[in-house]
Formats: structure tokens, C-alpha cells, sequence
């Protein structure tokens, strides 16, 4: 498991990351908190940031679960995708929104199979129990 604490302290610091480059843009485009709109290139960093947010709420959970319940490399190994694909989706939102989609992909599937062994490897574990 110490690999799989490895991955979700990779992933802490990838958002903390995330968040000073949003600090760094509101200064460098005069978004004055609390606000969160006002200039394009501001708002692509934010919603990066916040994406991301709302994807460690299922990824971190699941990694955890899926290394506890299933293989701990495995779920280092897959976690590591996850963290790829949010490098990819940061670069490709923040020069083109438009260009986000390979790497939301890259994370959804790393996150996805985390949930879904993860299910799969507690219910296995509850059978044995009966």
C-alpha cells in the first residue's frame, strides 16, 4: 500500500500545483478574489483547478479501496495514469478547451477501473465471508 499513499500524495501535489498556477493567474489577469470569471485564460486555470477537485473525490477513495481489496501495484499503476491524464487535460484545457478531451479520457478510464475493481474486489471479499 505504500506505493498506492505514494500515488494519492502525487495526485495532492498535482492539485496543489494546479491551485498556485490559478493563484498566478489572477494575478497576471487581475481577477481579484472572491470572483471567478472576468478573463478567458483565467477561467480555463480555474476550471482545471476545479475539475480536478471534483475528480480526487472519486479517485482517491477509489485507488485506496482498489489496493486494499484487489492488488496495491496495480492500483499505484493505474493511479499513475490518472495523474497523466490530468497533466494532459491541464495542458490541453488551458491552450484549447477544446483540446481537453484526450486527456479527461486518460483520467475517466484510470478512475474507472479503480471504482469498478474496486466494487468487484469488496463483493468478492463479502462472499468469502458467507
Amino acid at each position: 500500500m505504500d506505493y498506492v499513499a505514494l500515488v494519492i500524495v502525487l495526485a495532492l501535489v498535482q492539485y496543489f500545483f494546479f491551485t498556485g498556477m490559478v493563484g498566478k493567474a489572477r494575478g497576471k489577469y487581475s481577477i481579484n478574489a472572491p470572483a471567478t470569471t472576468g478573463d478567458e485564460m483565467f477561467e480555463r486555470y480555474f476550471r482545471v483547478q476545479q475539475n480536478t477537485l471534483e475528480q480526487l473525490i472519486i479517485f482517491i477513495p477509489s485507488i485506496y479501496l482498489f489496493g486494499h481489496y484487489v492488488h496495491a501495484l496495480a492500483a499505484a499503476g493505474i493511479g499513475v495514469f490518472f495523474l497523466i491524464g490530468r497533466m494532459i487535460y491541464f495542458k490541453g484545457y488551458v491552450s484549447d478547451p477544446s483540446r481537453r478531451g484526450k486527456g479527461m479520457a486518460i483520467g475517466f478510464c484510470a478512475f474507472a477501473i479503480l471504482l469498478l475493481g474496486a466494487l468487484v474486489g469488496i463483493i468478492l471479499a463479502l462472499f468469502k465471508t458467507l
